[in-house]
Parts: structure tokens; C-alpha cells; sequence
């Protein structure tokens, strides 16, 4: 009787053993359906115990990945990532700068004028001294070029003009990644000269709406000399939050800049400078929803490329 009833219990645990792992297999299955191969966690865990009676036994752990971010995380996200894109944009372009004055003339700024020239504006712009004296020390090292600035025009989707600025030590190796792009991304390099008479160069200062009164900011731009101060944009389609998420831009000139600059911050504003100067368009087109995203992804591709220093576009 005690052998018979022995290998009825160790049939039955071994009958419970088999379910238990074919319904942790199964709930497996269908809570991994939906999951990516790439992902490196599973959404479920299971770890398997047997204790010194031999009693196999089956205990499943539930994890789940990390909730995605909300629509408003994704948005201030995306605005963190520009604006560091930005600024990367600037120190690289002020740098590529300290390289080519100091190549034409020394590392010294008393007898080389231009270097003082471009060291002046750094310091206007607030790009960090180890960039600057980075770039001074790279000008000295052998094999290194001067960069030389070119303008590229593009046309891209619903009629819109582009215009790519590059400094680049390689003008082959630029101007064949920039063809690459445009080709790519379903747009059309234009003749010299076909597209940079839309679009004027200025000095601008931006300032997002929410950091300034509109009629304040104009009296203060104004009295420091500013040229214009232009409104943002906007849709009957814009969010709340996408109302806030805009910049008034102060127009001046490399004559009165600086002063314009100064008296923000005698005010306490928040703004963002520009990288040197900024063309901005005489007219704005205006183009449809479809346009207008494949417009930015190809202006998203042009601006990944080192050499490539701004891309500036009439699309309103």
C-alpha cells in the first residue's frame, strides 16, 4: 500500500508540475506577442524551486517594462533634445572659427585681430572657454585645414527654399553628403543664387512667449536699438501648450547686437542667442501637413551632418 500510494503522489506532482509550466508557458506566449524582439527584458519572469523533499514546485514573477512617456513628456523631451542640438550647433561653429582665424593669423587675439574678432562673439554668445582654447590648441596641429565657408541651396517639397550654411575643412566630402540627403529625402538642389535673394540677413535674439510681455519686450527691443521684433506663428490647430512653446524673435544688426543683448539682461529676460547671424525669409509659403513634416525631416537630416552649420527655410 505505501509503494503503491508513493507512485500515485509522485504521478500526481508530476501531472500539477506539467500544468503549471504549460499555463506559465501559455500566459508566456500571449503576453510576449505584442513585445518587440529587440526589447532585452521579457514581460514575464518565472524561476523554478525544488525543495529538499524533491517537490518540484513553480513560482512565476511578474515584471513589466517601463511605462512609456505621455505626450506632454515626449513634447518637453523632443524641445531639450532641439535645444541641446542647438547649442551643439554653435559651439561647433564658433570653434570651426577660432580654427580658421587662428590659422590666417596666430593664436595670439593683440596682433591677430580676426581671432579677437571671434573671440569676442564667443563670449557674447556664452560658449564655454575649454571650447575656445580646445580650438586654439586644434589650429596649431599638423595636418589640420582652414574651414571654409560655403552656402548651398535646396529646394524641398510645396515650392519651399532652403538654404544650408556649411564650414567644412573637406568641400568634396561636404558637398557629396549634402547631395546624398537632398536625394534621399525627396528634395532638389537648386543653381547658386535661385533661392538666397528670399531671405535677408539679420542678428536675432529669440525669447519664448511665456518669459516676456509682448508690448514690454517691444518697448525694451526698441529702446536698445532693434530693428523689428516678430511674433511667432500660429494655427487654429495649436494646442495650449504649443501656443506657450513659442519665441518671439528681436531683429538687429552686428552693429547693435551686443547693446540689444546687454539690456535683456539688465532686465532679467531669458533668451537664446543666435549662432552668428541668421537669415530669415522676406515671405513665408505656406504648405500642407504632409509638406510641411517631410519639409522638417529633411531639414532634420541636413543639420545631422558635421559641416553642415544651420539650415534656414521660408515654410511659415
Amino acid at each position: 500500500m505505501r509503494a503503491i500510494g508513493a507512485v500515485l503522489h509522485s504521478f500526481s506532482i508530476g501531472v500539477l508540475s506539467r500544468r503549471n509550466n504549460a499555463f506559465f508557458l501559455h500566459r508566456t506566449n500571449l503576453l510576449s506577442r505584442g513585445l518587440s524582439s529587440a526589447s532585452s527584458l521579457s514581460s514575464v519572469d518565472a524561476i523554478q524551486e525544488v525543495n529538499c523533499n524533491n517537490n518540484f514546485q513553480s513560482r512565476t514573477i511578474w515584471t513589466f517594462p517601463p511605462v512609456c512617456m505621455g505626450r506632454r513628456s515626449s513634447k518637453i523631451a523632443g524641445r531639450k533634445e532641439a535645444q541641446d542640438a542647438k547649442k551643439a550647433k554653435l559651439y561647433s561653429r564658433i570653434g570651426k572659427e577660432v580654427v580658421s582665424a587662428v590659422k590666417k593669423g596666430g593664436p595670439n587675439p593683440t596682433s591677430n585681430s580676426v581671432l579677437a574678432a571671434v573671440l569676442e562673439k564667443a563670449k557674447e554668445l556664452d560658449v564655454p572657454k575649454d571650447i575656445v582654447e580646445r580650438n586654439i590648441k586644434k589650429a596649431s596641429e599638423k595636418g589640420q585645414e582652414t574651414y571654409i565657408e560655403k552656402i548651398y541651396e535646396v529646394y524641398g517639397y510645396g515650392g519651399v527654399s532652403m538654404v544650408v550654411e556649411v564650414s567644412t575643412d573637406k568641400i568634396n566630402r561636404s558637398v557629396a553628403k549634402i547631395r546624398e540627403v537632398v536625394k534621399d529625402y525627396g528634395g532638389k538642389m537648386a543653381d547658386s543664387g535661385s533661392v538666397m535673394f528670399k531671405f535677408k540677413r539679420a542678428r536675432v535674439v529669440s525669447i519664448k512667449v511665456t518669459d516676456a510681455d509682448k508690448d514690454q519686450l517691444l518697448a525694451i527691443a526698441l529702446d536698445a536699438g532693434a530693428e523689428d521684433v516678430i511674433e511667432p506663428p500660429t494655427s487654429e490647430d495649436d494646442t495650449e501648450e504649443d501656443r506657450l512653446d513659442r519665441y518671439y524673435k528681436i531683429v538687429g544688426s552686428s552693429e547693435n547686437y551686443s547693446a540689444i543683448l546687454s539690456r535683456l539682461r539688465e532686465e532679467g529676460l531669458n533668451f537664446e542667442p543666435d549662432n552668428g547671424s541668421e537669415l530669415l525669409p522676406i515671405t513665408t509659403i505656406e504648405v500642407d501637413d504632409e509638406a510641411m513634416e517631410l519639409n522638417k525631416e529633411l531639414m532634420s537630416k541636413l543639420l545631422e551632418l558635421d559641416d553642415v552649420d544651420a539650415v534656414y527655410t521660408d515654410q511659415k
